[in-house]
């Protein structure tokens, strides 16, 4: 059985996972908060909601893109903070996956709503 904590985070993956397949900006913004630092898959250090639309707004306009989660972990930091790992496989023009990182997401309590506060992918390849 899935703990609290699990399921938090599992329900913002699906709702993520729903915005990215439409990339659909304004969607995926909502889900971070007003004060979320997000790294995604180029060197720019994005900030807030406008941070996250810009990221989405930007990226190519792929025909059919989807993203899968796997060996996702998860660790409650406290009532309102938890954190999330996980490996995330971007498929974006096909049967394989284009693109797969390791994700890092701080999930906080914001307003009464969980968002994602900070946001970090990287490379699978060892880079030392």
């Amino acid at each position: 059985m899935p703990s609290e904590t699990d399921e938090i985070a599992s329900a913002i993956i699906a709702r993520w996972s729903a915005g990215f397949s439409k990339l659909d900006a304004e969607t995926l913004a909502a889900l971070y908060s007003r004060h979320a630092f997000f790294f995604g898959s180029n060197p720019t250090l994005y900030r807030g909601r406008d941070g996250v639309k810009a990221y989405f707004d930007g990226l190519p306009r792929w025909q059919g893109p989807r993203v899968r989660f796997s060996e996702v972990r998860t660790e409650r930091v406290n009532a309102d903070l938890v954190n999330m790992a996980g490996i995330a496989s971007f498929f974006l023009d096909g049967d394989a996956p284009s693109l797969t990182v390791k994700i890092t997401w701080v999930i906080a309590r914001e307003d009464g709503d969980w968002k994602i506060a900070c946001h970090h992918v990287s490379s699978q390849t060892p880079l030392i």
